[in-house]
């Protein structure tokens, strides 16, 4: 088992105690897994449907909204809403949220709290539990006050949260810790959109970053609990079925009808890359602002608020209310209203997760994503004379629309594939948005390179690209692999002594330093009996290499291999830092290379699911 990372927040904890036992069971039966599995999912489906609920009924009391109506639904903002300001229900928001943020110890916070695929990625799995529900419950306020953000980002969050301390709690292996975090985010997602594989595959490709027959069984159950849970406790399902309202009248769908979705879902990416440049443009304006950081989510809630006023109420909030009414072919806009909605949607969207509310662009993506589809089906006949021959309906392409910026902004192409085909119950229909979504997300990564995730990572100064589990690289450090029984010889000794002290046959690299006992270099005992025997008058100074190359004890063995290939040099000195210069161990480029390959055999004998 790996060592707590501190950095996790869940390491400082001391795991709940459990039977030694039953520990032993659970790290070694992959039925156990599938059990505990099977428990994270019901938890996650709980955890949805009483955030849900939580978000809906603050919606309800600040908006005076009728029991299950939908926020973003309305034709217009209730006038005695607010305290008969409707518009102030998103600042009203900011201003708890940030009394929040100040009760819950802000400024004493030295770091984000860890998302589900951070902590696959870099800490195995390991989150803190009461960060991740502090995180759910700034999300409720964000989303129940009408900030236009979803709440999938808080259900992942404390759902994961739930599975990974149930993980600590047995002590299980990393890569099992890794999944059953996966696990928790396949029933946060399947729970919020009844939707089993998707939310398999939005682990499969988000939070594990793999799919493997060993997490097939594991995943595939806590989704399907999950899903299976929440509509034992939802009244309503959180998507309509479109099924064949997707296809025109008498239509069928032919080769010719991927031309169409293969535009729809180059358009999408290109929106998908401006609105999450987009949102990282509002942020540094609300920094350059000087407002203190916890009153920036009131003015952002007053805009927001203000621009609901302005142009309709289907800004606000996640968006469920409004994506039920454009998926309805009954509902008409024009070309104009549907752009200007689309305008407004990711502006409010931008200046709300801009401005700090919590929550992300899951939801938004979709609801953006359906009113480009039917943008689309609107414009397009205008320059394509014979795009009425197509079959698929204006609702069609929606979903098109829906899942191809849905897939770019979240990153999940098959995700977003599976819940085309969940929401339509039509292969040829979901043929189409495959086609869609590899246009999308292909485009996407080769001129971006980031989910919106991925790009709030980058914005921090992460390198994460995925979930795939970097952190045992991270983890492996010139400071664990070096060399410590070094003893440095002073450069200034006589050649002779050293030649005395270091014969040929004895090691053959010796560190050197100066009279300061700073790093000078390395001297290859061949090298320096070959030039004494050349040259009567020779210094080891004559034959000290490597003076400016060196390795540091927290460079990973990435950058040490990078370090060797640089320097030409089979062995490095490690100093303790750069400007001090002192020498506390060697390490050679063979040893690096062998741990490296021993890390890399290891995490493949883990996603394999074969014993270590």
């Amino acid at each position: 088992m790996s060592p707590p990372d501190p950095s996790a927040g869940s390491g400082r904890r001391v795991p709940v105690p459990v039977p030694a036992r039953l520990r032993a069971w659970v790290r070694g039966s992959e039925v156990a897994l599938v059990l505990l599995a099977a428990l994270t999912g019901c938890l996650g489906g709980l955890a949805v449907a009483g955030m849900s609920g939580a978000a809906q009924l603050l919606r309800e009391i600040l908006y005076r909204l009728p029991a299950g109506e939908r926020l973003s639904g309305l034709a217009a903002l209730p006038g005695d809403g607010v305290f008969g300001l409707p518009f102030l229900g998103p600042a009203l928001g900011g201003f708890v949220l940030g009394g929040l943020l100040l009760l819950l110890g802000w400024k004493r916070r030295r770091r984000a709290a860890i998302d589900p695929i951070e902590a696959n990625a870099l800490h195995g799995g390991r989150m803190s539990l009461r960060d991740s529900a502090e995180v759910a419950a700034q999300n409720v306020v964000s989303n129940g006050s009408g900030a236009s953000v979803g709440l999938e980002a808080g259900y992942t969050q404390v759902a994961a949260g739930l599975a990974s301390r149930l993980g600590i709690a047995f002590e299980m292996r990393r890569s099992d810790l890794r999944t059953l975090v996966g696990c928790g985010s396949a029933a946060a997602i399947a729970a919020a959109f009844g939707s089993p594989l998707t939310g398999a595959f939005y682990a499969y490709e988000l939070v594990i970053g793999t799919y493997t027959i060993a997490t097939l069984a594991p995943v595939v159950v806590a989704a399907l609990c999950g899903s299976l849970v929440a509509r034992s406790l939802a009244s309503t399902p959180a998507l309509i079925d479109v099924g064949a309202l997707a296809l025109s009248r008498g239509g069928t769908l032919g080769a010719a009808d991927t031309l169409p979705c293969l535009l729809l879902g180059l358009v999408c990416a290109g929106l998908a890359v401006g609105l999450m440049r987009g949102v990282a443009f509002v942020e540094r304006r609300f920094r350059a602002t000087g407002l203190p950081a916890l009153l920036r989510p009131a003015l952002g809630g007053l805009c927001v608020g203000l621009l609901a006023l302005a142009t309709t109420p289907q800004v606000l909030s996640g968006g469920h209310g409004a994506l039920h009414l454009h998926l309805d072919p009954g509902m008409a806009l024009t070309a104009g209203g549907l752009a200007g909605l689309i305008l407004a949607k990711a502006v409010a969207s931008a200046v709300s997760i801009g401005s700090g509310f919590r929550g992300g662009l899951f939801f938004a993506s979709l609801f953006l994503g359906a009113l480009v589809g039917r943008l689309f089906a609107q414009v397009a006949p205008m320059a394509w004379p014979g795009f009425s021959e197509f079959g698929l309906a204006p609702v069609g392409y929606a979903v098109v629309g829906m899942s191809a910026l849905a897939a770019a902004i979240v990153g999940g192409p098959l995700t977003m594939t599976f819940l085309a085909l969940e929401m339509t119950g039509s292969f040829p229909v979901t043929a189409l948005v495959l086609a869609a979504v590899i246009a999308s997300s292909l485009t996407v990564r080769k001129t971006f390179g980031y989910s919106f995730a991925t790009w709030r990572f980058h914005l921090r100064g992460e390198s994460i690209r995925s979930a795939h589990d970097i952190g045992w690289i991270r983890s492996l450090t010139v400071g664990r692999m070096m060399r410590r029984d070094i003893r440095p010889v002073p450069l200034d000794t006589p050649m002779a002594s050293f030649l005395r002290a270091h014969p040929l046959g004895s090691p053959s690299r010796v560190v050197v330093t100066d009279a300061s006992e700073r790093y000078a270099g390395i001297v290859l005992v061949p090298e320096a009996h070959a030039l004494a025997a050349a040259e009567a008058g020779a210094r080891l100074a004559d034959v000290a290499r490597y003076a400016d190359a060196f390795l540091l004890p927290d460079m990973s063995a990435k950058q040490a291999a990078e370090a060797f290939d640089a320097a030409e040099s089979e062995a490095l000195a490690v100093l303790d830092r750069a400007d001090s210069r002192r020498v506390i161990g060697l390490l050679t480029e063979s040893h690096t290379l062998k741990r490296y390959s021993d890390e890399l055999d290891r995490q493949r004998r883990a996603v394999l699911g074969e014993a270590a």
